[in-house]
């Protein structure tokens, strides 16, 4: 059975960091690509991060180029979002997703084979 489990939201001032994990299992990091996503309230998802281990490639919004970086350890079967410098537009539900596309693929955020349930990041004074 394939589980996406997101953790490391919550709440932080403008400014200030957090570091999101998404836990995999029942699939290997190496075959999938990854993807971390957002949804802010009232918004469409958009696709915030991507890493393709078949491919190399990697790909980030341009509102968090900078400051998010994306990184996986396959030996644990964990990906992460590192967010620094969060803003108030950063807000919302962050979730994973696994396909075996590559980035250019997965970033559009559609029919991907498998998602995690998200975590809630919410950046305010």
């Amino acid at each position: 059975q394939v589980q996406l489990v997101e953790s490391g939201g919550g709440l932080v001032q403008p400014g200030g960091s957090l570091r999101l994990s998404c836990v995999v299992s029942g699939l290997s990091l190496e075959v999938y690509t990854i993807g971390w996503f957002r949804q802010a309230p009232g918004k469409e998802r958009e696709g915030v991060a991507c890493i393709s281990d078949s491919d190399g490639d990697k790909y980030y919004l341009d509102s968090v180029k900078g400051r998010f970086t994306m990184s996986r350890d396959n030996a644990h079967n964990t990906v992460y979002l590192h967010m620094n410098s969060l803003k108030p537009e950063d807000t919302g539900v962050y979730s994973c997703a696994a396909d075996q596309g590559n980035c250019r693929t997965v970033v559009p955020g559609l029919y991907l084979e498998y998602w995690g349930q998200g975590t809630q990041v919410a950046v305010s004074a």
